[in-house]
């Protein structure tokens, strides 16, 4: 009988002191959540969204322009040993979603208006070095502003990135607080109750971090390509400029 006792209450006292069974599901713990956590959680919802969208955009743009670039890089051998350059003027501007067109369309064009200004002679006439001059200073303003679009959105990306760590923490602070205060007016303690509500508090950080994890990698891999295309202008940009000085040279 002594030995029954016994096995009755370590059953007893084992069944007392096993946890209650809590659910950590995302519905119950955004029921659970106080309105300044679903506030936060909400805030980093629409950075998530707002992130994948810029990214899906800007891959989708950078795709288009190296795509537009080489169909008029492949062209532009043809046409500039012929000295066709108003085909490749209309052809750039056809293409105009690439790099490479819009910066050495306006290059191409500055340089067709320059000859054209040098032939007709007077007091407008325009020397050789005025016509070159004028070609690099078209080739600086529209890499300037084509750079200027490629970037476009990747400042917002890094802010998210940066930012969305510290947003999710602010939410799990303002969870802790929420779920001291709740078991302070409430008088129930333990390791259920307090493992509880940090977990529900630890869910904003979380979902912090995977908004920002993405968001950096993105930002870091959309850097790269843009400092790439901004290589392929600056040679692209460079060979042409060579390839006008030689021409017009042969020409004269």
């Amino acid at each position: 009988m002594s030995l029954q006792l016994v096995d009755v209450l370590q059953q007893l006292v084992v069944t007392q002191a096993a946890p209650e069974a809590v659910s950590f599901d995302l519905v119950n713990m955004w029921r659970s959540m106080g309105p300044f956590a679903r506030v936060v959680a909400a805030a980093l919802a629409v950075m998530s969204v707002y992130s994948l969208g810029v990214v899906a955009e800007r891959l989708v743009t950078f795709s288009r322009a190296q795509r537009a670039s080489r169909e008029f890089a492949e062209a532009l051998r043809e046409l500039l040993p012929a000295a066709r350059f108003e085909e490749a003027v209309t052809l750039a501007r056809t293409l105009g979603r690439g790099h490479l067109p819009r910066v050495l369309g306006r290059a191409l064009e500055e340089y067709r208006r320059g000859v054209a200004a040098r032939a007709q002679g007077g007091a407008r006439d325009a020397a050789e070095l005025d016509v070159i001059a004028a070609v690099n200073r078209a080739v600086e303003r529209s890499s300037l502003r084509t750079v200027n679009d490629l970037r476009r959105g990747l400042g917002a990306l890094a802010t998210i990135g940066s930012t969305a760590p510290f947003v999710g923490l602010l939410g799990t602070v303002a969870g802790i607080i929420t779920a001291f205060q709740a078991m302070a007016a409430t008088g129930s303690g333990g390791l259920g109750s307090v493992s509880r509500g940090i977990a529900e508090a630890l869910v904003t950080t979380a979902f912090g971090l995977l908004v920002a994890i993405p968001a950096v990698m993105m930002f870091n891999y959309l850097t790269g390509r843009v400092e790439d295309m901004q290589v392929d202008l600056a040679d692209s940009a460079t060979e042409l400029v060579d390839f006008l000085v030689k021409e017009g040279r042969e020409g004269r």
